[in-house]
């Protein structure tokens, strides 16, 4: 099974995303570099806007995760819930 992945540019606000995606993909591994994080999953990964929220203690909108974005790798499906990223078979 391929990995997915996505970076983001180190900063406070990519920490809690990180630690919300680290939360709730149990298979996911952190990578990170003096200006950038990236996270690998086999197969699947989901980041969840809840869980975004509270690990920041506010309102979050998943399209905010476009502004330090950097690469990804996998078939996107985006909701305003959830912004998965899937190795399709």
């Amino acid at each position: 099974m391929s990995n997915v992945f996505i970076i983001f540019q180190t900063n406070e606000d990519t920490r809690n995303i990180v630690e919300a995606i680290l939360q709730d993909n149990d298979a996911a591994t952190v990578n990170e570099q003096p200006a950038m994080v990236r996270i690998d999953s086999p197969g699947n990964l989901t980041i969840k806007r809840a869980s975004i929220e509270d690990k920041m203690g506010r309102d979050f909108d998943l399209q905010e995760l476009h502004v330090n974005l950097i690469s990804l790798s996998g078939n996107i499906n985006e909701t305003d819930d959830e912004f998965s990223l899937s190795w399709k078979h």
